[in-house]
């Protein structure tokens, strides 16, 4: 029997993995010395008086020791995986993809940018009449619908020029901004680069115009806060064939489904559905390739790098999806907010992925339709049984049954008759959900706003198993936050729906456990989960060992004492891990030092509203929101960005605690200094606390910057430091009378 070349391998980092383990054991004897220390030596020795104050500081050390051995899980056994896309089976046998592109506001996500990314869907390297891109505007704006069509008109001669010239660039817009081009190609190339960027320019200043007047009249529909669903396939009759000799193109739908006010939406998460259910009766094909508006294609290839993953008969039957980690082009050399996340996707990724797979990231994979139906259903089911789960459409109910017994549609959408666009419609009514399982166990969940990590460990909890393909270049790359107030709002969004899913019943440790997902992956998963926690140590250790300080009472061991061994060895050891995995994984120092900047500056803000947000919701004080990022640059703030200057432009209720908390280490390590350490001799026994608010100050330098040595537009402003004194003052006096 002849052997079939690969598709793909997979190398276990041995290395790292030794590292790591043998780090994790060293440092978890020594919390268990630290906890052995507290609870018996220490607390046997403090007087009563003391009893709060020491409460307070064990919580925050069990906490920081319980996500700490958490985390340790992502990199226990981390691998690499490498594809051979030249192994796949010829262009007429590979698999359909359905490409969703999301979009909800016209203001914050401008249409130049979300047609660049739906152009780049359209030309990636995949034979077209097996690619339907379909557009979610959630927005429901005209401007959005005339870009689209607009955007068909300039893929006529955009992606036949990609295809002859094999470009890489696919997104227009990265191309034209590109210093160095990648083709050399010849005088023929040059004089269509040139005409192409003409064509370019226009199509630009077609979609100015359509911004300008708010879109066209001759759109032929009407949208409003309440609407109805609008799908149009745009350049139907051309679609899949050749058409007055032009070239073949991918399939582009575009799709605003039904609003109104008396009904749940359920943010990306409906969205999602919808274009599930829509595409299922448009063009069903087995994969979905799901991209954020401003997340274009870089690499052409993606798509037959993921099939490698998904027709490999070895690992396909319980492969989900295929997730390529989020890069973005706006990174500056500093990424002063952790922008990048690059600890994410660099170290803990490869790590889940040598588990049973990293978490769903939102964007930038590719998805098994299958899995979205869920595991409870099966061949044997007849429509009755169908309709409890997917509703009451019969035309969608027989794609699923299609998809379920792994058929799929030879050729991509020809002409599509007004009565099945009757039936695409109902699909995206707002009430097509009612009495069936869509958000419960068919398609993207609703429990959380973080519908991707929700979704993607319900799919590990039922067996699904997922992969990394993290190839040299990127495959994606998207635009990231480039000013601390978006970097805090979105992080806020994020971990307040990250705790709802840890104060649920799906909490991932009880959960994921209860479902047999692997221990080590259902710590993963927890950590996640319980991330937005650090923000009670991080709160606690800024203020209760400051007010101590002031007023003479030791927290931590004397320097004499064995003890301090202890403490030192595991702030050391948290420190020089951390440093090691970013050094590691192509990171420097000055990289290490930014991100546990951005971790205390989280701490301190998003993860403790998102939590705050969540316990609200959780109670019924609030109901769930969702707001897109602004992915419009203010050149100022990028400029700042790039500069590696702070920008404090952002909310009081986000820069306050942070200048508060600020001041008060200022006023703590500086009366520490001088009252207790020189005045009174101390320095044994509150060492310790002197040196932490030490550390906090040099951290947090660019704030005590902001707010003492700038005057520039991005500095903090005055009334914010006066206020911040103000809290300060009043914490240092209910210290005074507490803390005694």
């Amino acid at each position: 029997m002849e052997t079939l070349p690969p598709l793909q391998k997979v190398t276990v980092d041995t290395f790292s993995a030794t590292v790591t383990r043998s780090h994790t054991f060293i440092h978890s004897i020594a919390i268990l010395f630290m906890l052995y220390y507290r609870l018996i030596i220490n607390l046997n020795e403090i007087p009563i008086s003391f009893l709060p104050y020491w409460f307070l500081i064990f919580v925050s050390e069990l906490i920081l020791s319980f996500l700490r051995t958490l985390d340790s899980a992502h990199i226990f056994s981390p691998v690499t995986r490498y594809v051979y896309p030249e192994n796949l089976p010829p262009d007429d046998e590979l698999p359909a993809i359905d490409v969703f592109v999301c979009t909800a506001d016209p203001i914050k996500e401008p249409a130049l940018g979300v047609m660049n990314t739906v152009l780049s869907a359209m030309a990636i390297d995949y034979p077209p009449e097996k690619v339907t891109v379909y557009l979610s505007d959630d927005g429901g704006s005209v401007t959005t619908l005339c870009a689209v069509r607009e955007a068909w008109r300039f893929g006529e001669v955009w992606i036949p020029f990609c295809r002859e010239f094999g470009v890489k660039r696919i997104c227009p817009e990265t191309f034209f901004q590109a210093a160095d081009d990648e083709i050399n190609g010849g005088k023929d190339y040059l004089l269509e680069r040139e005409n192409i960027q003409k064509e370019y320019e226009e199509f630009k200043e077609r979609l100015k115009k359509a911004q300008e007047n708010g879109g066209t009249k001759d759109t032929g529909v009407q949208f409003g806060p309440n609407r109805d669903t609008v799908i149009e396939i745009i350049g139907q009759r051309s679609c899949g064939a050749k058409n007055n000799g032009k070239a073949k193109l991918p399939s582009l739908v575009y799709v605003s489904r039904e609003k109104n006010n008396s009904h749940p939406h359920h943010f990306k998460a409906g969205a999602l559905n919808v274009l599930l259910r829509v595409s299922g009766i448009v063009s069903n094909s087995p994969y979905i390739l799901m991209l954020d508006c401003d997340m274009h294609s870089n690499d052409p290839s993606s798509a037959r790098q993921a099939m490698c993953f998904h027709l490999d008969p070895k690992i396909s039957p319980s492969l989900a999806f295929v997730q390529f980690p989020q890069r973005f082009r706006n990174i500056s050399k500093n990424d002063i907010y952790d922008s990048a996340m690059r600890n994410c996707f660099v170290v803990r990724w490869p790590g889940m992925d040598g588990l049973i797979g990293p978490m769903l990231s939102g964007t930038c994979f590719y998805m098994k339709r299958k899995a979205l139906y869920g595991t409870a259903i099966h061949k044997d089911m007849d429509l009755s049984e169908l309709k409890k789960y997917f509703g009451s459409s019969n035309e969608f109910l027989y794609t699923v049954i299609t998809c379920i017994n792994d058929k799929q549609n030879d050729t991509g959408i020809k002409e599509f008759a007004d009565n099945e666009i009757q039936e695409a419609r109902f699909l995206a009514s707002c009430t097509y959900e009612e009495e069936s399982q869509w958000g419960e166990e068919i398609g993207f969940l609703y429990h959380s706003v973080v519908e991707d990590y929700f979704t993607g460990f319900i799919m590990h909890c039922k067996g699904w198993k997922s992969v990394l393909c993290n190839p040299s270049r990127p495959a994606f790359l998207g635009s990231s936050t480039t000013n601390l107030s978006d970097t805090l709002v979105q992080g806020t969004r994020w971990n307040s729906g990250l705790v709802e899913v840890l104060f649920s019943r799906f909490c991932p440790l009880i959960y994921g456990l209860k479902s047999r997902m692997p221990f080590l992956e259902c710590m993963c998963y927890a950590y996640l989960a319980s991330q937005p926690l650090y923000c009670f140590p991080v709160w606690f250790l800024a203020i209760v060992p400051q007010l101590c300080l002031l007023n003479g009472i030791p927290i931590y061991p004397k320097v004499s004492s064995p003890w301090f061994f202890v403490y030192s060895f595991l702030f050391l050891s948290s420190l020089s891990k951390y440093l090691w995995d970013v050094v590691n994984t192509g990171g420097t120092m000055r990289t290490w030092w930014n991100e546990w900047r951005v971790w205390m500056i989280k701490s301190i803000t998003a993860y403790f509203y998102g939590t705050l947000d969540a316990i609200m919701k959780l109670y019924g004080c609030r109901k769930a929101s969702f707001l897109p990022t602004n992915k419009v640059v203010d050149d100022e703030q990028l400029k700042r960005y790039q500069m590696g200057i702070y920008n404090f432009q952002a909310s009081k209720r986000l820069i306050v605690p942070l200048v508060t908390l600020v001041i008060l280490n200022m006023i703590s390590f500086t009366w520490g200094v001088i009252g207790k350490v020189i005045l009174e001799g101390r320095l044994s026994d509150l060492f310790g606390q002197v040196f932490l608010s030490f550390f906090i100050l040099m951290v947090n330098y660019p704030i005590i910057e902001g707010m003492l040595l700038r005057r520039d537009k991005g500095s903090i402003p005055i009334f914010v430091t006066l206020l911040s004194i103000l809290l300060s003052f009043c914490l240092l006096f209910i210290g005074s009378i507490f803390v005694r």
